[in-house]
């Protein structure tokens, strides 16, 4: 069997930056195991399948290692893809998911992401997490993954987790933790993140839009926005404009092509 690949820089202005998904549309699904050793093989933070399905697509991730029910920066990638390589000339694309239909809107020259909202509540700080971070958050926070919340961007972009401990943390949590901090004024950014996913594969995503339905609807309430712009600090770094819609969130962002291929399996 062979299948068309495209790997994309998703939330990235230029190549090298933002976060690198692969792309494999399809006619029909193959066998779950063998999409997930595609994903092992192209070992990038996710691989996206998708196949035609009514009037738009149903939509699936892959880390290295798992499923997952939601991934921002591969469904940006698929929609870039649909949009600037596959001929798809409709407003909006409808993606079927495990986390629901999800609709992609071009909006200028960026890509628009209807989301879920995800509301955090407060969370008690789990046993040993300070001593993972080498860091001391002001606040924990839940919804899927953990949040914790800084005083500073510096100390955002400072932290250097023990992962393997961080791992055994969250691993009871089945969860991802989000590390955000509002963005200092002269930034032109709201607030700042990383996210940390070593229970998932990933050490550190370079780009997580799906963290940002927990992450938006926080710092829109706390800094009395509806609209927001978050720069995830990682190494590669990535901008999403974003806003707070009730209990959805827009995830906005660009996207560049780094690589086109033909995969055998």
């Amino acid at each position: 069997m062979q299948a068309r690949l495209f790997q994309v820089d998703a939330f990235a202005a230029k190549v090298f930056e933002g976060n690198p998904a692969a792309i494999v549309p399809l006619d029909a699904w193959p066998e779950t195991a063998l999409m997930q050793a595609l994903a092992a093989e192209n070992n990038l933070a996710e691989t996206a399948f998708f196949v035609p399905e009514g009037e738009g697509y149903h939509l699936r991730w892959f880390t290295p290692t798992v499923e997952v029910d939601l991934c921002g920066h591969a469904t940006l990638a698929s929609a870039h893809v649909l949009f600037s390589h596959l001929g798809y000339d409709k407003p909006a694309i409808s993606f079927q998911t495990r986390s629901g239909e999800l609709v992609v809107k071009r909006e200028g020259d960026k890509l628009a992401m209807d989301f879920p909202a995800a509301k955090p509540r407060p969370f008690p700080m789990p046993a040993g997490i300070e001593e993972a971070l080498g860091a001391r958050p002001r606040v924990y926070l839940r919804t899927s993954n953990l949040m914790a919340v800084f005083d500073t961007a510096a100390e955002v972009k400072a932290l250097a987790p023990d992962f393997p401990a961080l791992a055994r943390i969250l691993k009871p949590l089945n969860a991802g933790l989000i590390c955000s901090a509002e963005a200092d004024p002269a930034s032109g950014h709201d607030f700042v993140s990383r996210f940390f996913a070593p229970v998932h594969g990933i050490d550190e995503d370079p780009v997580t839009g799906s963290a940002h339905c927990t992450s938006v609807p926080y710092w829109a309430k706390k800094l009395g926005k509806v609209d927001v712009v978050a720069r995830q600090v990682s190494a590669r770094g990535g901008t999403l404009w974003c806003s707070h819609a009730g209990d959805r969130v827009i995830i906005r962002g660009t996207c560049a092509d780094y690589m086109t291929a033909e995969i055998s399996f």
